[in-house]
């Protein structure tokens, strides 16, 4: 790929499962909400499976698979508490997926600018991402509370896109789920899918670009939006 040649494009993210494994400090902070009810904890495996719509459905999905429901005032509740838990070491084991910094590194030479569209809350992504310096790479960082709708919303997206500096007719969505992929097909923007995400493959079926290493994700966005 040559310098310039994505000028004016912008590659949007999802956060986790997509960009960066925080599963595993994500199931940590579960794991220590779920006790404070004496529910038996949630194994790694599941919580990949449930992660997506925030911490508040995380949280109703685990303890429903337990066999147990809340109010929405003890939901509010455990939300706050696992949020503080999650924060006090948010990236402990966290890390970006293979590939990931040498693709965004190949994408902005190209001219793109980089964006982070996520379901977390935007105050604990930006801790994330500086806790693994990556902030400084994304033009914005737009999480489910800086927007009126969000994901799978294509408002959440054009909002990540517009506020980068960018134009929705030359952006692209990179997600792992089937939410990410309908946000990008509700905003009319092409979608990659990460099949080593937390969605799998079969959540990118009828993506335009179902990737299976972050190394294929510059050609991809090349094919897509080059010509755009």
């Amino acid at each position: 790929m040559q310098a310039g040649d994505l000028a004016g494009a912008t590659i949007v993210f999802d956060l986790d499962g997509t960009l960066v494994d925080t599963a595993p400090d994500l199931v940590r902070a579960l794991n220590q909400t779920l006790d404070l009810e004496g529910l038996p904890p949630a194994r790694l495996e599941v919580v990949r499976g449930l992660v997506g719509r925030g911490a508040r459905v995380l949280i109703e999905r685990a303890s429903t698979l337990a066999g147990a429901g809340f109010s929405e005032q003890r939901l509010d509740q455990l939300t706050l508490a696992f949020i503080d838990f999650y924060r006090a070491d948010i990236a402990a084991e966290s890390r970006p997926f293979p590939g990931a910094l040498e693709a965004m590194d190949e994408l902005s030479q190209a001219g793109a600018r980089l964006s982070v569209c996520t379901n977390k809350r935007t105050d604990l992504s930006v801790q994330l991402l500086d806790a693994l310096n990556l902030s400084a790479r994304f033009s914005a960082i737009v999480g489910a509370d800086a927007v009126a709708q969000r994901k799978p919303h294509p408002d959440h997206f054009r909002a990540a896109v517009t506020r980068a500096g960018g134009l929705v007719e030359r952006a692209l969505m990179v997600g792992d789920t089937l939410t990410d992929l309908s946000t990008a097909r509700a905003a009319g923007a092409p979608a990659a899918i990460v099949a080593f995400g937390y969605g799998g493959a079969e959540e990118g079926q009828g993506a335009d670009a179902l990737i299976s290493h972050f190394s294929e994700l510059p050609a991809a966005c090349q094919r897509l939006l080059a010509t755009a």
